[in-house]
């Protein structure tokens, strides 16, 4: 899937369910959340988890839940790009560029 595709997507899908009426303070809120739930994932992942109330989790399983954490980031974060008309391909623009920028005299 392409990155306007699935911006696009994104959007849809969280119109239909009003998703997109929370504005900027909320949805970085969601985004924090996320965010600290793939540190859980990556944390599982990396080290695993030794909890007796969580199911022992095969590798395979640990990636999984770590693909989907990184897709809710990913689905917050083009939806805050949107509320201010960014759309995730010119941050990621805006990123190299800054960078290159940055670095340019090494």
């Amino acid at each position: 899937m392409q990155t306007a595709e699935a911006e696009k997507w994104m959007k849809d899908f969280y119109e239909k369910r009003g998703w997109t009426e929370y504005g900027p303070f909320i949805r970085i809120g969601f985004l924090m959340e996320e965010a600290g739930e793939l540190a859980r994932a990556v944390r599982a992942y990396e080290i695993g988890r030794d909890r007796p109330d969580e199911k022992d989790a095969t590798q395979a399983e640990r990636k999984q839940e770590l693909i989907e954490e990184m897709g809710d980031v990913i689905g917050n974060l083009a939806i805050l790009a949107d509320i201010y008309g960014v759309t995730l391909e010119d941050a990621m623009k805006a990123h190299q560029q800054k960078l290159i920028k940055r670095f340019e005299n090494e």
